[in-house]
This record gives C-alpha cells, structure tokens and sequence, in this order.
C-alpha cells in the first residue's frame, strides 16, 4: 500500500471509531461527520474492516471488500456493525466498552490471483501480507491478512477459509475457485 496514512489520520480514525462504538453500543444515534474538516485520504472512498477484541479474544469483526463510502464513514459504520451485528457474538454490551479493543484494517482493492493448479496457488500466496478471498458462486468468504498469525501453514489457512465459505475444506484442491488477493494497512488501540 503505497498511500499510507498517517499517524494523525491513524489516531483520529480509531477515535472516530470508538465514538461510534459507544454511541451504537448505547443504542444512539451516530452525531453527522463534517467531511470537511477531514484530510483527503479520509474523505475518499475506502474500504475497512473494524475488528473487535476482548482480553485478546475475537468479539466482532465486520467490514466491506470495496469502497463505496468515504474511509472515515466506513470505519464508523463497520465499528457499529462489529459490535451488534456480527451474527458470531452476542451484541457487545456498555459495561463491555472499557475493555474492548479496536483495530482498524484499511483495504487495498482486491485483485484476481490466477493459478493452473493447487499447487500453483499454494506458490502464489504470500503469508502474513495477503489478505484471501474466496469465490465459488454465489458463496465468498474472507480472511485478512493478521488471520495468517494464527494459520501460518498455506494449506489450513485455505481449508478454514473454504469452511467459512460453508464448504467442504478441502474444496480449494478439489474445484478450481476464484481468489483474490489484498494488503491491509492495519493499526489499534492500545491494550485497556
């Protein structure tokens, strides 16, 4: 990702974030954003993806793979959206707020990754950079890159990412899929 952020966009997105976590978690309605005051690189389209943890645990994660909004309102919606509406977890309750982590994933636009063969794709992946998305039909799923810590080996990552999929794992040797491929430029709150 060649157009990084800043530190200070960086630090106003996650405050961005956690304002409308709590104003979504308190059942409120988000205060409009003034587009105007933010920088250019925040009030272009992007995509994200809020992650939400708990004492280092996974307690929401939603996001969007293409922009259609300006970044810094993608990143508002998504944090809400991780809190209430990740079907994975119960809603994300007030007295949860103090402990609740964020980490903010911005998106590059996702790119086809053409392979002959398993054996090609497995050669084509690149742990811990490349964000994974998986097509077959009308079913999709994907994994960011920071899921690679937690699934180094090419082969598992691709059967749990076919199992998120609502497919067998092994269906990525078994049928040729549609892949594509994305870098995120990642950044969180400090631990609470």
């Amino acid at each position: 990702m060649t157009d990084r952020l800043t530190d200070e966009e960086k630090a106003l997105l996650l405050r961005l974030a956690r304002e409308a976590l709590e104003h979504g978690v308190r059942g409120e309605a988000l205060p409009p954003l003034d587009l105007t005051t933010l920088t250019p690189a925040l009030r272009a389209e992007g995509a994200s993806f809020v992650t939400l943890t708990m004492n280092e645990q996974l307690r929401g994660c939603i996001g969007a793979l293409e922009p259609y909004q300006p970044l810094a309102e993608d990143v508002r919606e998504h944090a809400v959206a991780a809190a209430l509406r990740d079907p994975r977890f119960l809603p994300v309750t007030p007295f949860e707020l103090p402990r609740v982590r964020i980490e903010i994933s911005r998106l590059t636009r996702p790119q086809p990754l053409l392979y002959t063969d398993p054996d090609d794709l497995l050669s084509k992946l690149i742990p811990g950079q490349d964000g994974v998305i998986l097509r077959d039909g009308w079913r999709r799923a994907t994994f960011l890159p920071q899921v690679w810590s937690h699934l180094p080996q090419k082969e598992e990552f691709l059967n749990h990412l076919c199992l998120k999929m609502g497919a067998s794992p092994d269906l990525w040797r078994k049928k040729h899929l549609q892949v594509e491929t994305y870098r995120v430029e990642e950044f969180h709150e400090p631990q609470p």
